[in-house]
C-alpha cells in the first residue's frame, strides 16, 4: 500500500494541537444550539400561529441547506452584506450554533409533546404559571427522554466541525492537510485525523451512556 507513517509520526503532536480548536467550536455551538433550540421548540408548540410559522421557517432554512454553505455565507459573505469581516471563530460559532438549533428544536419539541398531558393539566389546576410549568416540570422530563437524541446531535456536530477547515481555522483536519502538504503524504495524516475523531466520538458515546444510566437511576 506504500504507507509511510515514519514521516508522519513527528507531526502527530502538531495535529493533536487542533483538538482544542475543534472542542471550542463544538462546545460553544452546542450551547448556542441548545439555548436557541429550546426557544424555537417553545415557539413551535405555541398557540400563536405566526410564532409557529416563524420557527418552522427558521428550521426549514437551516435544515434545507448544507452546513458548509451556511458557514461560507456567514464568513465570506459578511464583508459584502454587512460591511465587516466576521472572524473565523465567530463565523464557526454562528454557523454551527444556528444550524444545530434547527435540529435540536425538533428533538426538544418531540420530547415536550411526549410528556403526559395529565401533568400539564395538574400543574395548571394547582395554579402553576405556564412559564414555571414549562421550566420546572415539562422541560426537565422532556430532556431526560430525549438525552440519546441530544447526544447523537452532539456527536454529529463534532464530526461536522471538520468543515471549519475551509475558513482557515487550525482544527484537526486543517492541520492534517498542512502536514500532508509538507510531507507529500496525504493519506497517512488524514488517517491519523480520522483516528483522533474516532477516539473523541467514542469518549462522547461513553459519556452519553453513563449520563443516561445516571438519569435513569434518579427516576
Amino acid at each position: 500500500m506504500n504507507l509511510d507513517f515514519e514521516r508522519i509520526i513527528p507531526s502527530i503532536p502538531y495535529i493533536l494541537e487542533g483538538i482544542p480548536t475543534t472542542l471550542q467550536v463544538v462546545v460553544v455551538a452546542a450551547i448556542i444550539g441548545f439555548v436557541l433550540g429550546i426557544v424555537l421548540s417553545i415557539l413551535k408548540i405555541s398557540k400563536i400561529k405566526p410564532l409557529n410559522w416563524l420557527a418552522d421557517f427558521y428550521t426549514s432554512i437551516f435544515r434545507g441547506t448544507p452546513l458548509v454553505l451556511q458557514l461560507m455565507l456567514i464568513y465570506f459573505g459578511s464583508p459584502q452584506m454587512l460591511g465587516i469581516q466576521i472572524e473565523a471563530y465567530e463565523a464557526a460559532f454562528l454557523a454551527f450554533g444556528l444550524n444545530s438549533a434547527a435540529y435540536i428544536s425538533e428533538i426538544i419539541r418531540g420530547g415536550i409533546l411526549a410528556v403526559d398531558k395529565g401533568q400539564r393539566e395538574a400543574a395548571l389546576a394547582l395554579g402553576v404559571s405556564e412559564s414555571s410549568m414549562m421550566l420546572n416540570i415539562i422541560l426537565p422530563q422532556a430532556i431526560k427522554n430525549i438525552l440519546p437524541a441530544l447526544m447523537n446531535e452532539l456527536i454529529s456536530l463534532t464530526k461536522e466541525s471538520a468543515v471549519v477547515t475551509i475558513i482557515g481555522l487550525a482544527d484537526i483536519m486543517r492541520r492534517a492537510y498542512i502536514v500532508g502538504g509538507q510531507t507529500f503524504k496525504f493519506f497517512e495524516p488524514i488517517l491519523v485525523a480520522g483516528l483522533i475523531y474516532y477516539v473523541m466520538i467514542m469518549i462522547l458515546t461513553l459519556f452519553g451512556k453513563l449520563l443516561e444510566r445516571r438519569m435513569r437511576r434518579s427516576d
